[in-house]
């Protein structure tokens, strides 16, 4: 696999293929937030550093493996061009051993809103086709709220998600989403998630 060169170009959002299933609508909609305190000031800037990391894949197509929230958030705002930062070029694989390697890789995550993981094929292929995973927006809050830090591991939200989903009522969540919140902060300093990525450790 030859190192990718730097792709500047600006590509369309209509263009941009997902690599996941879900999204936490309310972190898509305090993106949008954000994107309307600056589109005018400078929306121009925000888009040059916010590089959208994607994968090459067959008929050139790029495929995001970051940023699905960023990317509907632009698109529901009319943005309709991005920057992307291409990680790697698979476009000569076909099909079937292109998703078998990006699934390898770990630049695949085709879990439903119930998170259960469904065949590759379930991936939309545009990101206004992304679905809601309110445990998906729970763990964004928790991370932003203290409940543990940011860490490198591919789709460590989604992790913390699905870990929620188990201990989070859908009906808590829906009816009182501060209150989710406080159950999921003391949740996140217990011993049993220990083993998801960006544990602070329990509460003295």
């Amino acid at each position: 696999m030859r190192e990718p060169e730097p792709f500047l170009r600006p590509v369309s959002i209509d263009a941009l293929r997902p690599t996941q299933i879900t999204v936490g609508f309310r972190e898509v909609a305090r993106k949008r937030h954000d994107w309307r305190a600056r589109a005018e000031t400078d929306g121009s800037e925000f888009l040059g550093r916010h590089m959208i990391p994607a994968v090459r894949g067959p008929k050139d197509r790029f495929w995001i493996v970051d940023a699905h929230h960023l990317a509907r958030a632009l698109h529901d705002e009319g943005v309709e061009y991005v920057l992307v930062r291409e990680i790697a070029d698979l476009s000569a694989l076909p099909g079937r051993a292109f998703r078998t390697f990006m699934d390898s890789r770990g630049w695949l995550h085709p879990y439903d809103p119930q998170g259960r993981r469904l065949d590759a094929r379930h991936l939309p292929k545009h990101v206004r086709g992304l679905l809601d995973d309110p445990w998906r927006s729970l763990a964004g809050e928790l991370r932003r709220s203290g409940g543990y830090a940011k860490d490198l591991t591919p789709y460590s939200e989604f992790l913390w998600a699905d870990f929620l989903r188990r201990h989070v009522s859908a009906k808590l969540l829906e009816a009182d989403f501060d209150k989710a919140l406080e159950r999921a902060l003391d949740l996140a300093r217990r011993k049993h998630a220990a083993y998801l990525p960006g544990w602070a450790g329990p509460e003295d």
